[in-house]
């Protein structure tokens, strides 16, 4: 049948405009349009700490701004494997998003243990100040980029102690103890001045060895002493504070590929609120978590004030000693010392 050349003008315009819209409906926003809900899994070793509160916060945070498109289920306690193992999965897309000390990546880039750094900060104040410059954020965040890995938060967990099976009252004390320590020359090698031997091992693994008697003690914050019960096989705490233990956030590149833009801006902007607004969380809960070991019938020691300047004497240079060497490491080992310097 003859059509008139008005109507066949309405119907090419009609396939033209549906041609168009198909077009621009890319993968990505047709699920959004579809309803399409994505799955984000966070993975983390510890449990009831600063990085277990940063997942929390993060899940509902995300879940509100997006929507309800993405459901986040969040899994402490090393629920998903070691941390090798959840590092590659979020690497490889398994797991969306770890949450855990820099030093764990250094297989991915070495650079990443310069926050390991003894004697950098006066107090936890600098060392949030610290961890929220601009400059040393921008960088830290993008170490694990050609790897897979997209940083969107840095914060602050605890100054660091040393738990130990025997009280440790000086620093002759630690001569001859065997520690267990992070993935990490820089934290190896404080260990190593102090005249103790460093013993490198996962963290599901320290708890068994300190009853076994395997180690005799551990380098880590009160709040994984307190959390995971450490004070039923070792009661004491020496308080060295030589430096502090920061936590990154790290999504899967691979992951936040398959979601659209604007979901990729909404991880990307509430990883960086979280990091200021965390920090303080953690810093009340250290204070919290130093009375509860106490109330566990743990010891709190501090080390004599002579002995302690003596200790930062003996530990303030190993920055510099372990990355003069290495230009790029030393580059960012520069770049920390400046940020700390800015934020006093």
């Amino acid at each position: 049948m003859h059509r008139p050349p008005a109507f066949s003008r309405v119907r090419a315009a009609v396939a033209a405009g549906a041609l168009m819209a198909c077009l621009a409906l890319t993968p990505h926003s047709a699920a959004a349009a579809d309803g399409q809900t994505y799955l984000m899994k966070l993975s983390t070793a510890t449990l009831n700490d600063a990085q277990h509160e940063w997942m929390k916060r993060f899940a509902a945070m995300v879940e509100k701004d997006s929507g309800g498109r993405i459901k986040a289920q969040i899994y402490p306690a090393s629920q998903l494997g070691s941390i090798p193992r959840q590092i590659e999965g979020t690497q490889f897309g398994a797991i969306q998003g770890w949450v855990g000390p820099p030093e764990f990546l250094i297989g991915v880039d070495e650079r990443f243990e310069i926050m390991t750094a003894p004697g950098l900060f006066e107090n936890p104040d600098h060392a949030i100040r610290t961890a929220n410059d601009p400059e040393l954020r921008k960088m830290i965040l993008g170490f694990g980029a050609n790897k897979g890995l997209t940083g969107i938060s840095l914060f602050i967990s605890a100054p660091t102690s040393i738990v130990t099976r025997k009280p440790v009252r000086d620093l002759a004390g630690f001569k001859g103890l065997k520690l267990r320590t992070l993935a990490s020359k820089f934290e190896n090698e404080q260990v190593y001045r102090l005249g103790a031997t460093p013993v490198a091992m996962s963290l599901g693994d320290v708890l068994p060895a300190l009853q076994q008697g395997a180690v005799d003690g551990a380098v880590a914050q009160v709040a994984i002493f307190t959390t995971m019960h450490y004070y039923d096989a070792a009661k004491y705490i020496t308080e060295t504070n030589q430096r502090y233990i920061f936590s990154v956030a790290e999504m899967s590149q691979k992951w936040l590929a398959t979601l659209p833009p604007d979901l990729q801006k909404i991880i990307r902007d509430d990883g960086a609120k979280l990091g200021p607004e965390i920090s303080p969380w953690a810093v009340a809960f250290y204070q919290q978590q130093r009375k509860v070991w106490v109330d566990k019938g743990g010891q709190l020691i501090s080390l004599p004030p002579a002995e302690e300047a003596a200790m930062m004497k003996s530990l303030s240079n190993i920055g510099n000693d372990l990355t003069k060497s290495k230009p790029a490491l030393h580059a960012a080992y520069e770049t920390l010392v400046a940020a700390a310097k800015r934020t006093q």
